[in-house]
């Protein structure tokens, strides 16, 4: 490895010692006889000092650096109020390791100046801008959190098939695969391998994952690969267990955020608010009556809320001080959801979770009694043969249980206030953009 510090760790405390940084030059200020070198690497800026009158032989060869050169300086610790940091370097020497083309495709110290597409494309040096970097460092953040959340609870971390021989959701929204001489598609969702698991035993699981929709789209809040953060949970009394699940993780995400990610959400500039209260859970009716009462509001699809309804609903309970809310008992839903209770008053034990108006995940109790998913999948005209490795594992014995899949990406663009989901993204995939 190159002997390098992270420019993070030089500090004012270490005036005087000689250390070596390594990463772009970020910016050149020529001032003749003066070359500031701005210096980035993962953690964040240094500044290094050359003089013409003190080096002449270094103050050349920082006159001749490139934005975005990759160089390794050695120099002297200094501590100055001007300087990024609080300290910059006198160098003792300069390395240039990689030459950088010019002119840049896009501005790196500077404001970019293009959309979204354009940066999309030139996605190697959009990530080098400070405010993109920070949205995956903070993304990095807020998973460690959730899963560190999960592993105290007692969950157990588990991969499913990324291949499977149906989908979950069933529908148009499958990417078929050839596996070897049958057809196959990419999973739309660990649902049953979830529910697998809980008829075996292990009752409470999370899973990081990757899921893929094939809808035709174009909008600010789908992609087609997207990041899923998973649950399932068993022996629960209803599908409130599991709406306390997520409350809970997803409010010492939040903190944790708010608390090891503050320098990322300065750069951002967003003011997060870790909502301390308990989420308001709302019928899927009364949500709809507030839409009608409140707005005027009367979602198409008599079934489902959307987007404009989300984006209202989110408006209606930030007003009180809620960033994130239910909603409880959507109507006519896939077969796995537990529907019809004797005494229930709502439609189904599904919900969603809306945060800062944008439906992050969906989830609820599961029915666990096979006989009864049977005759809801004839009636809805699904095909028996290809669940018969569900339907057999669930017959042996299965515990109530329920769980939900959180949408990593849109929970990091609520949070960092982004315009689209692709900013979320490294490397996003939509209907449109299969490179980079």
């Amino acid at each position: 490895m190159i002997d390098r510090t992270y420019t993070g760790d030089v500090t004012p405390e270490m005036d005087g010692e000689t250390v070596a940084v390594a990463g772009h030059v970020h910016e050149l200020r020529d001032l003749g006889g003066l070359v500031f070198v701005i210096v980035r690497d993962r953690d964040s800026l240094l500044q290094a000092v050359f003089k013409e009158d003190r080096e002449p032989e270094l103050f050349e060869a920082a006159e001749d650096l490139g934005a975005e050169d990759v160089v390794r300086i050695e120099g002297e610790v200094t501590e100055s109020g001007q300087a990024p940091g609080g300290v910059e370097l006198v160098p003792e020497s300069l390395d240039l390791i990689d030459e950088a083309d010019a002119p840049l495709p896009l501005e790196i110290s500077k404001d970019v100046d293009a959309d979204l597409s354009t940066r999309l494309d030139n996605r190697g040096i959009d990530l080098r801008q400070p405010d993109v970097k920070a949205i995956f460092t903070l993304k990095s953040v807020l998973m460690d959190a959730m899963e560190d959340w999960f592993e105290q609870e007692g969950f157990v971390d588990v991969d499913t098939p990324l291949i499977s021989k149906g989908g979950a959701e069933g529908g148009a929204e499958l990417f078929p695969v050839v596996y070897y001489e049958e057809e196959a598609f990419l999973s739309q969702s660990p649902q049953l391998y979830k529910q697998i698991l809980m008829a075996s035993g292990f009752d409470k699981i999370y899973e990081t994952g990757t899921a893929f929709r094939a809808e035709d789209f174009a909008t600010s809040r789908h992609v087609s690969e997207i990041a899923m953060f998973d649950v399932e949970l068993a022996y629960i009394e209803d599908h409130n267990d599991v709406m306390d699940v997520q409350e809970e993780s997803l409010r010492y995400a939040l903190e944790q955020v708010a608390e090891h990610a503050a320098p990322e959400l300065d750069e951002l500039g967003v003011d997060l608010t870790v909502p301390d209260e308990d989420f308001p859970r709302v019928t899927f009716d009364e949500a709809l009556d507030i839409l009608e009462d409140e707005f005027g509001h009367f979602p198409d699809d008599p079934t489902d809320l959307d987007t404009k309804g989300e984006k209202l609903l989110g408006e209606y309970f930030e007003d009180q001080g809620h960033p994130a809310f239910f909603v409880v008992g959507y109507p006519d839903e896939k077969f796995y959801y537990m529907q019809n209770v004797e005494g229930d008053d709502i439609a189904s034990r599904k919900f969603d979770l809306i945060y800062k108006g944008q439906e992050l995940s969906s989830g609820g109790q599961r029915q666990h009694d096979v006989d009864a998913m049977r005759e809801m999948m004839q009636a809805e005209g699904v095909d028996e043969s290809n669940f018969e490795f569900y339907l057999n594992a669930l017959s042996y014995g299965t515990p109530p249980h329920g769980g939900y899949g959180l949408g990593i990406d849109r929970l990091v663009q609520q949070v960092c206030e982004l315009e689209n989901i692709k900013e979320a993204i490294l490397f996003p995939r939509d209907p449109n953009r299969l490179a980079p």
